[in-house]
């Protein structure tokens, strides 16, 4: 499905989620998360050693809570791809240039201030991935 516009633009502006996954026994598990529209795609950055990622290679089905400061959220039911290739490091780069609204110069990593190159060497040594999401299903007072 197609997000709307007012979807859409309120997903450019609120970028503070909960992404539920379902444990192996069905129970459904809920962790924060940033997320972002890149180039039209809905992303979230990740590791590949997260319990979550375990749990979306198996079930790759999750629901994304965005919410603002005060009542406004967007549910979304979605189906995700995990990005773990090659490109995975420039992804993150360009995830964080949207989540952090900078696009160009020095990205914010845990308390520094790290140029593209040694942000990207970070995203390796993390063994960061991205998250992409399918939407299936889009609803919520926003």
């Amino acid at each position: 499905m197609e997000l709307t516009d007012t979807q859409q633009e309120f997903l450019r502006n609120h970028h503070a989620a909960a992404m539920i996954t379902v444990a192996d026994d069905g129970r459904p598990k809920a962790v924060r998360v940033g997320v972002a529209l890149v180039d039209g795609r809905l992303r979230s950055s990740g590791t590949a050693g997260r319990v979550r990622t375990e749990r979306l290679r198996r079930d790759p089905r999750c629901t994304l809570f965005v919410f603002d400061k005060a009542y406004a959220y967007l549910s979304i039911e979605a189906t995700v791809t995990i990005l773990d290739g090659p490109d995975a490091p420039q992804l993150n780069v360009d995830l964080f240039r949207v989540m952090q609204g900078r696009p160009t110069g020095p990205l914010a990593w845990y308390g520094e201030e790290l140029e593209e190159d040694a942000f990207r060497a970070r995203m390796v040594d993390e063994q960061r991935l991205v998250y992409e999401f399918m939407p299936t299903k889009a609803y919520g007072p926003h």
